[in-house]
């Protein structure tokens, strides 16, 4: 029938499927999107399509009306006890109106077609957690501490070394939460003790909107990630091979080599063997790789649950919620953080240290030898917009980087001689409304 491996479909509540909308979502304009793109987009057209089922609309009649009745129930409508931001209602409608376009071949019109969403103003969700605040909330929720800073002998955590080298991960880098699970065994540089940073490259396939681009790893997070490797996850890989647990995985693909970090050779979906750059290899087949060592199988995915298998990329969430409601029950209310507020707080800090960095060495130049240095090799802006992934600079002037948008330089240059990052940004946030801290620091 033409249909792939993993290809989403949807069944009506009479059992049965409206062929129109999964030759949609078969299609090869729905297929070349990215899999969280076809993932998010396949959602909302399941969202839309159940509400016009309450509403008694079939999807090939609605109209403008119906789209803003939509906005409303999804966005507003303190009936809907589900309701989402105005920017998660963006991608609904970019998935719609996507979802229209194809329909037209039928004669059906896209009722978004003239119909914009709200703006989303991003930085009102946008919230940043300095040095010492990372390291409190760490400590309290994946580590297992009390308020005092000692082992919580009630603390049950069975994945603290996997969970501290995912968040530590997170910070480091200021990858996605998406696109750092994402990561393969192969795809780790070598391990160098003389290097402070090591480069690596984002796939395309599995990076927000295809756009891969090199992050930098620092060592610290390096270190983490091969203890936890050679501790907890190759005691899960052991509890799986013991129990066979790998032989029963479905639609499992063997890998038989690889060619360092550029690409990877496995068992076809149908026989046969099948080459391809890393850089093609999406999230989905990524679960599905392993290769086989001495022990037995093993899987290729770096992040596995405890029972040894690849841990999807949406299982993080659960451990940032468990994590959070850990804290609130020791007291601490108020103070969270989620997978992407560590991507916001990666790029604050690498903004603190790049005005420190500009600060020592161009302090010497005068204002228009300071602007030639600006136009020729960028300003910090543009450092942070690199470290992110950005592909425009306003996005993170205007969404990541807001508590340092006001500052003047000179307030920073106060800071440079003589005082460590964490002390200066925590008293350079203090107050900010949006930035969290440690919330026991003024306590010693």
């Amino acid at each position: 029938m033409g249909v792939r491996d993993g290809q989403r479909f949807l069944i009506g509540p009479d059992g049965r499927p409206d062929l129109r909308v999964n030759a949609c979502l078969g299609s090869a304009k729905w297929r070349n999107l990215a899999e969280r793109t076809y993932r998010d987009y396949t959602y909302s057209v399941g969202v839309w399509l159940n509400y016009l089922l309450r509403v008694q609309v079939n999807w090939w009649d609605a109209v403008e009306d119906d789209a803003e009745e939509f906005l409303f129930w999804r966005v507003t409508d303190p009936a809907n006890a589900e309701r989402v931001q105005t920017n998660s209602f963006t991608r609904d409608l970019a998935g719609l109106k996507k979802f229209y376009r194809w329909m037209s071949r039928y004669g059906v019109a896209n009722p978004f077609d003239d119909f914009d969403a709200p703006r989303a103003v991003r930085s009102e969700d946008v919230k940043w957690l300095d040095a010492g605040g990372y390291k409190r909330w760490l400590d309290l929720g994946i580590r297992g501490m009390d308020l005092s800073g000692r082992p919580d002998r009630w603390w049950r955590g069975r994945n603290e070394q996997r969970d501290v080298a995912f968040c530590d991960g997170l910070y480091g880098t200021g990858l996605r939460v998406s696109e750092w699970a994402s990561v393969v065994l192969p795809e780790l540089p070598p391990f160098d003790r003389r290097r402070g940073y090591y480069t690596v490259e984002l796939a395309d396939a599995c990076a927000k909107g295809g756009y891969g681009h090199p992050y930098w790893m620092p060592r610290a997070v390096m270190k983490s990630l091969l203890s936890y490797g050679e501790c907890a996850r190759a005691a899960a890989v052991r509890r799986a091979q013991a129990a066979g647990r790998y032989e029963r995985v479905p639609g499992l693909r063997l890998v038989l080599a690889t060619a360092g970090t550029e690409s990877v050779t496995f068992q076809g979906a149908h026989g046969g063997t099948e080459t391809r750059p890393w850089n093609e290899v999406g999230p989905r087949t990524r679960l599905r790789l392993f290769r086989r060592t001495e022990q037995g199988l093993e899987p290729v995915a770096l992040w596995l649950n405890e029972d040894g298998l690849p841990r999807d990329g949406r299982g993080w969430e659960h451990t940032f919620d468990v994590a959070n409601e850990r804290i609130e029950n020791l007291g601490l209310e108020h103070f969270t953080c989620t997978a992407h507020m560590l991507r916001h707080s990666c790029a604050l800090k690498w903004y603190a240290i790049g005005k420190l960095v500009y600060a020592a060495r161009l302090g010497h130049l005068s204002e228009d030898e300071q602007r030639d240095f600006r136009e020729q090799f960028g300003s910090v802006w543009h450092l942070v917009q690199t470290i992110l992934g950005h592909r425009q600079v306003e996005t993170t002037k205007s969404v990541y980087l807001e508590p340092f948008r006001t500052l003047e330089v000179e307030m920073l240059l106060a800071y440079a001689e003589g005082f460590p990052l964490g002390p200066f940004m925590a008293e350079l946030l203090a107050g900010h409304p949006r930035v969290r801290t440690d919330p026991l620091a003024a306590a010693r």
